[in-house]
């Protein structure tokens, strides 16, 4: 199937020059800047997880993994907590649209009564996972899910999420950026897949 090979062809070229230019821009002085803001805007709007600049940083700076895993908890946790405020005081403007775009509001006041029960695990769960993140700080803000609970989950998982990968890239960092470079157009249908997952299980959770 020509075509479909064609495409294919377009986005593997595309995606290796992204990864190309991810690899040069995490080894540059303003790498940490940039992945702070991705990390933090992800856990209230943003929709591309930080892991897309926690890879190719690692990769490229071993000797920062656990600086960069750091700054991206830190980075993260702040952007949940201003989606957690968005939750609170911005709920028909901000919060109510951003629920409603990520497939979220119809379910909302079914998910309050679990919320109450178990929103520590709820907020751990969306923190180690494809889950969009940013859906749960806005929750945690709108159904007053205690904010030291909020805080001290989300610290708690996207610590264990970031640090892991830093770990894992760390101890395994030139096999592993070798089959990243090698497999890379597979592995970002399959990143892509996971993405768009973790939003359509919105739906039908």
């Amino acid at each position: 199937m020509p075509v479909l090979k064609n495409i294919f062809n377009t986005f593997h070229n595309l995606v290796h020059a992204t990864y190309n230019w991810m690899l040069k821009l995490s080894a540059s002085p303003k790498a940490m800047l940039f992945l702070f803001i991705v990390a933090f805007a992800e856990s209230s709007f943003f929709p591309i997880p930080p892991d897309i600049m926690i890879i190719p940083m690692v990769l490229a700076t071993p000797n920062k993994a656990w600086r960069i895993a750091m700054l991206a908890t830190f980075a993260s946790v702040a952007g949940g907590c201003l989606g957690y405020g968005i939750g609170v005081f911005l709920f028909d403007q901000i919060a109510k649209p951003l629920l409603s775009f990520y497939g979220y509001l119809h379910q909302f006041d079914v998910f309050k009564d679990y919320y109450h029960e178990w929103g520590a695990w709820i907020v751990f769960g969306a923190g180690i996972t494809p889950f969009p993140y940013k859906v749960i700080t806005i929750a945690s803000g709108v159904v007053g899910l205690n904010l030291a609970t909020f805080t001290i989950a989300s610290i708690i998982a996207r610590g264990m999420r970031f640090y892991l990968i830093a770990w894992l890239l760390k101890r395994w960092g030139a096999p592993m950026k070798d089959f990243i470079e090698k497999h890379l157009g597979i592995l970002s249908i399959l990143f892509l897949v996971l993405l768009i997952g973790g939003f359509a299980i919105i739906k039908y959770l």
